[in-house]
């Protein structure tokens, strides 16, 4: 259905440059709800207002921040309902605290084994690579916690 949009709305390249969003990015957040679909000009083209912008730019730093789709969804949703306790909204972010903290600690963990291991290659040739030979062999890491490696940080 194609709306008249009012003229203050902008486009979605301007919105992709005022937000730092790629435009693909944009029509996701659309596509998964995060954003209301946008306006349509007689054209066709996709018009957007400054509350879509506002709303872009929250998405984003929540994102940045390293929150998940599902919890930039609820912390919208909580947006949304301005006159709600906050106390949702905190839990949520003691969460993902407790979250980026632990991984943290697994990163620290995967730096030192990775610093030992580099430390201990003389560099002389691949075939005496202690790099490779460590990560050929996970019996080799010095850390139990280095052997859940990327795998553990995701």
């Amino acid at each position: 259905m194609t709306h008249t949009p009012k003229t203050d709305t902008i486009g979605i390249g301007e919105l992709a440059s005022r937000t730092h969003c790629k435009p693909e990015t944009v029509r996701y957040y659309e596509q998964i709800g995060l954003l209301p679909d946008a306006l349509r000009n007689e054209g066709n083209q996709r018009r957007y207002s400054e509350a879509t912008v506002q709303r872009l730019m929250f998405i984003r730093h929540a994102r940045d921040f390293g929150f998940s789709v599902e919890a930039v969804r609820e912390l919208l949703d909580m947006a949304d309902h301005p006159s709600q306790p906050c106390d949702q909204v905190d839990q949520l972010a003691r969460r993902h605290l407790a979250e980026v903290e632990s991984r943290i600690q697994r990163l620290m963990v995967l730096r030192d084994e990775l610093k030992r291991t580099v430390a201990q290659c003389d560099g002389d040739s691949v075939a005496q690579c202690r790099i490779i030979e460590v990560l050929s062999d996970h019996r080799l890491c010095s850390h139990d916690a280095a052997h859940g490696g990327a795998e553990a940080l995701r």
